[in-house]
């Protein structure tokens, strides 16, 4: 009897074995059948040569159908299988029951096989689509109406219901997974492991998220909903430290064209979108040059040529500018880039180069140059807080003369209302707390980022002295109100002129009072320029 059930058990454990073994082995599936559905055909034909090649039975419709006719290869009309037309203008094809039954049949699915049987439902093994470019249009000014009609609804479906069964079925979703469907079916004849699948179904189902999210944000005038995808991220070499992994989610290409140098940190990032910001402030002035350290301007200076601002720029504070980043607002010519070359620098920014100019800068193998494009930025910053993330507005508002409100007696000449706007930008643009010098369209001195403003102003005074700047006749920005005269009171003692701050303290009225008292100018912008 104990004989009998030992060999009971060794039948069963070897037929439970065979089983498993036959499922492992059946998740690597040959393709038989395909189903065709394109908006780009760039990269389709030799997929499909290799497919017939194979003897692949292909399915399609429309303008894919077309193709692949005119190929000379043979190719079954979705119409024949659902035996209904394409109706409502093209709006209604694929959407049947028999395209998507042969989709979504689980093969090892009693109920499924027997259905499919019943129904004479074709089997699809692979369905390759490419969806009607929602973004491009959107982009291109066209009409509502063109943009609506270039809302996918089938090709959507084919993708989401074959890489929900990706188990059984392969799904290509995007003309970028043409040439890796074509390595997979070449090296593989014709065969897909269930790990290829599940890869091609992560990517479509990124595919159609991206593409619902653009439609969504098209229509919504809701700002209470946020919604953002980006393909295509940047590994970095690492994040802020080295312990830190980093990514870079943008088109970089589209800003900048790269002329030289070494791949881009994430702290080179940081400072580069901080120059760009920074010299937007100046796009309309006259040649000037800015120098960026740790995401905030140690020197920056206007002047009649594009080599006197950069001369000028590093005067600032030549230490700093050690390892920075440079952007200009024009052309950088030989001489600038003669004495460029001189220094140590990260990145060279700017819309143009002589081409002279640009293999003097070459000569420095890790120096990164960077031609900027015009591209719009976008209009809502979003950084990480809590456990959630926080989204502003972009500050577009530079303080002008028009917005400018004399408060004091003593009215600042046109020379200090010069100087006021430009410290002004800068100051709009440094790490808050901050207080900001400036003389003859040059930064003399910064304080940044202290937890009190008048912390900032000794910093940027002691910077100043270091410097050798005379302080006599500067001008002063603030990027916030003054509570108390004590700011106002240093700053005279320190020799300047001329005060530029947005106002709106309840206490405004001390910090005007000893301006009076004391022959101090003081105008108020009404705009605060917070930078946290």
């Amino acid at each position: 009897m104990l004989h009998k059930l030992i060999e009971f058990y060794n039948q069963k454990k070897t037929i439970f074995a065979l089983y498993n073994f036959n499922y492992t082995m059946s998740t690597t599936k040959t393709i038989q059948s395909a189903l065709i559905s394109v908006f780009s055909k760039e990269g389709l034909e030799p997929i499909v040569q290799k497919l017939h090649s194979q003897n692949v039975t292909l399915y399609s419709t429309g303008g894919t159908e077309d193709f692949i006719k005119n190929l000379g290869i043979p190719v079954i009309p979705v119409e024949d299988v659902t035996s209904y037309p394409s109706i409502l203008g093209g709006r209604v094809k694929t959407l049947h029951p028999k395209v998507f039954g042969g989709i979504l049949n689980r093969q090892d699915n009693e109920s499924d096989v027997q259905q499919m049987q019943e129904y004479n439902i074709p089997q699809i093994d692979l369905v390759i689509v490419d969806l009607y470019p929602f973004e491009k249009t959107v982009a291109s000014g066209a009409s509502e109406e063109d943009i609506i009609e270039k809302i996918d609804i089938g090709g959507i479906s084919l993708i989401r219901a074959a890489a929900k069964n990706f188990k059984d079925t392969v799904i290509v979703a995007s003309v970028d997974e043409y040439s890796l469907l074509l390595d997979l079916i070449t090296n593989q004849n014709g065969a897909t492991t269930l790990a290829d699948r599940k890869l091609l179904a992560t990517k479509a189902f990124h595919v159609s998220s991206h593409y619902d999210g653009a439609i969504f944000n098209y229509f919504n005038t809701d700002e209470t909903i946020y919604k953002e995808s980006i393909a295509n991220g940047q590994i970095l070499r690492y994040g802020e430290n080295p312990h830190q992994k980093g990514f870079f989610f943008g088109d970089f290409e589209a800003m900048f064209n790269k002329v030289h140098g070494k791949e881009l940190s994430y702290n080179n990032l940081l400072d580069v979108d901080a120059a760009v910001n920074l010299i937007n402030e100046f796009k309309n002035d006259g040649p000037t040059f800015a120098i960026l350290k740790h995401n905030n301007a140690c020197g920056l200076a206007s002047r009649n040529t594009i080599s006197e601002a950069y001369l000028a720029a590093l005067a600032c504070d030549p230490t700093s500018a050690f390892g920075g980043v440079l952007i200009a607002n024009t052309k950088i010519d030989v001489a600038t880039a003669t004495e460029i070359n001189k220094l140590f620098c990260e990145v060279v920014i700017a819309p143009s180069y002589d081409a002279e100019a640009i293999a003097i800068l070459e000569e420095k193998k890790n120096r990164i140059i960077l031609i900027q494009n015009e591209v719009a930025l976008p209009q809502k910053q979003v950084r990480t807080c809590l456990n959630g993330i926080l989204v502003q507005e972009r500050n577009n508002i530079t303080d002008n003369k028009a917005d400018l409100k004399t408060v004091t007696t003593t009215a600042p000449t046109e020379q200090e209302i010069e100087d006021l706007i430009f410290a002004s930008k800068v100051c709009k643009n440094t790490k808050s707390n901050t207080i900001v010098f400036a003389k003859n369209g040059t930064l003399i001195s910064s304080g940044t980022g202290q937890t009190s403003r008048v912390d900032a102003l000794l910093q940027a005074i002691e910077k100043a002295k270091t410097f050798g700047f005379d302080l006599h006749g500067a001008s002063m920005a603030s990027d916030a109100f003054f509570p108390f005269p004590d700011c106002v009171e240093i700053a005279k003692n320190a020799g300047i002129t001329a005060v530029i701050q947005p106002g709106g303290s309840i206490k405004d009225q001390l910090s005007i009072d000893y301006c009076n008292e004391n022959k101090l100018a003081m105008v108020f912008t009404g705009t605060r320029h917070f930078k946290h």
